[in-house]
């Protein structure tokens, strides 16, 4: 269900804007009950306490800000895979490199529209997470970063300034990844969730989108370009697979450094390496770069 955030705004007879705040209620009342949080009465608590926090700040709403309050928060994989039924998931005590970048954003574009309680959090979370903002099963969830990117973009939530960046190029790859490895994924073996991720992959054969060359990457070039807060997507060459990492930029002293959910830490980190050694020490395919669009 969809949560009319933007009922605030609305201007009505004070009639019709109790009777709306009453059925916003039951709005939120239902939807919350399909909210799976790790610890319920923390995460809104802290939730809360965030966003009031980074709406007392002039330019409210800034991702790498936001980033830093997660350093050092534990690395865990999985943990939007934990129910047979597909629930918005809220879980700030650990994530991967993909629920961190979410929750960050999520966070951040609440905060930019000068909203403080978690249950706009919670939509802003859904909204970038799922296909056009809705939870319908498995399949609705955004799991190729490619689709996440382009569904986004389609909605105004972010803008791609890859194709913009000096020395982009494209690649054209087919996603087909996690049907071809269906093993891996547990929900797979259902055979409509195996029937809904072929349908989307079917939309991304000879799916040409634009890239950085890791090894062409230079630091002060690419931090000239790039902003606080901008997300880094690592590409690779896996086949099937079209990204394998995200990161959150965070320009320092002139150069381009990230924070990310480093399974290798085992925590949320401020990365030691700027992007452009660590693409080059991990030997990186290429990266794209996404911004958040705010108020």
């Amino acid at each position: 269900m969809t949560i009319p955030h933007q009922l605030s705004q609305i201007k009505m007879p004070k009639k019709l804007l109790c009777i709306a705040a009453a059925s916003l209620a039951l709005a939120i009342s239902a939807t919350s009950q399909e909210i799976d949080f790790k610890n319920e009465s923390n995460d809104t608590t802290r939730i809360t306490n965030m966003l009031i926090e980074e709406c007392s700040h002039r330019d409210a709403g800034n991702v790498a800000r936001i980033a830093e309050k997660f350093i050092g928060t534990p690395y865990c994989g999985g943990t939007l895979d934990r129910n047979d039924k597909e629930k918005l998931t809220i879980n700030l005590d650990e994530m991967d490199c993909t629920t961190f970048v979410e929750t960050v954003l999520a966070m951040a574009y609440t905060a930019s529209e000068n909203r403080q309680s978690w249950h706009d959090f919670a939509y802003n979370l859904q909204r970038i997470r799922y296909r056009n903002g809705e939870i319908n099963g498995y399949p609705s969830r955004l799991h190729y970063i490619s689709d996440w990117i382009l569904d986004n973009v389609s909605r105004g939530n972010f803008k791609e300034i890859t194709a913009d960046m000096h020395d982009a190029r494209y690649n054209i790859k087919s996603l087909d990844y996690m049907s071809s490895n269906k093993d891996k994924y547990a929900a797979l073996a259902d055979s409509a969730n195996l029937a809904g991720i072929k349908n989307i992959e079917a939309g991304f054969s000879n799916h040409r989108f634009p890239y950085l060359k890791g090894s062409s990457l230079k630091d002060k070039k690419l931090a000239s370009e790039l902003h606080d807060g901008d997300i880094i997507c690592f590409t690779t060459s896996t086949k099937g697979l079209d990204i394998t990492h995200m990161a959150i930029v965070r320009i320092i002293e002139g150069s381009a450094r990230m924070i990310h959910a480093s399974s290798k830490e085992g925590k949320v980190i401020l990365d030691p390496l700027n992007i452009t050694e660590y693409a080059r020490h991990h030997r990186s395919h290429g990266i794209r770069i996404i911004r958040l669009v705010t108020y």
